[in-house]
């Protein structure tokens, strides 16, 4: 076999693997998806067939140079990606995610099959357990929630006591039409879902929106 056609292949190999990768954060609606980490694993094992064949007839031949910078690389796409809001972090798994997926690109390039594929299996699989519903595994997750409201008499202790809580994240409050309009961002233990949220808005006129903010995981 020609060495170009196995570099390809390793590079279809890294691309498959990352697209793996990529259903699981796809199918949970996060903003990596399919073709971020389809693209950042073929990118990174492009890299590593460069670094380990690309200069093998020179004097200073180093494999090690393009791979380590990759690493380094690649951390600042992670980093464009990670939100730091109101002492709430958004983004941190996806980021990691293509931290992972980079070095699992980096596997195939190397020709080292198994342990690209047995890193993407374990990474799927640990993904996939986290997710499941165990109280164990949860430990305190709060549901974040972002709620607008109207001035009232005791809409302020009505929203505390609807979502269970004894103080906002976040509270601001501007005046628009003469009257005033709170716009707070919740932490909440409760179970909030789409019944949940028509019926709090039903029964309380002065609620205008109720939205839940998805933390990444």
């Amino acid at each position: 076999m020609p060495d170009w056609v196995e570099y390809l292949l390793r590079i279809l190999m890294a691309v498959g693997l990352g697209i793996v990768i990529g259903i699981e954060r796809q199918l949970r609606f996060k903003v990596a998806g399919i073709r971020t980490h389809a693209v950042v694993a073929a990118g990174a094992c492009i890299f590593m067939v460069i670094s380990k064949y690309g200069f093998s007839d020179s004097n200073t031949f180093d494999a090690s140079r393009i791979a380590s910078q990759v690493v380094s690389g690649i951390s600042f796409i992670g980093a464009g990606m990670i939100l730091y809001r109101q002492q709430s972090v958004h983004g941190l798994t996806s980021a990691a995610g293509i931290w992972l997926t980079a070095a699992i690109g980096m596997a195939s390039g190397a020709g080292m099959y198994w342990v690209a594929l047995g890193a993407t299996g374990i990474v799927v699989l640990v993904q996939l357990f986290l997710h499941i519903p165990i109280n164990i595994l949860k430990g305190k997750r709060y549901n974040e929630i972002r709620v607008i409201f109207k001035s009232g008499d005791d809409g302020y202790e009505v929203i505390k006591k609807l979502f269970d809580i004894t103080t906002f994240t976040e509270f601001k409050a501007e005046r628009v039409d003469g009257e005033i309009i709170y716009n707070a961002l919740i932490h909440t233990k409760k179970q909030i879902d789409t019944a949940f949220i028509t019926s709090a808005i039903h029964d309380n006129p002065f609620v205008v929106s109720i939205e839940k903010t998805e933390s990444d995981s």
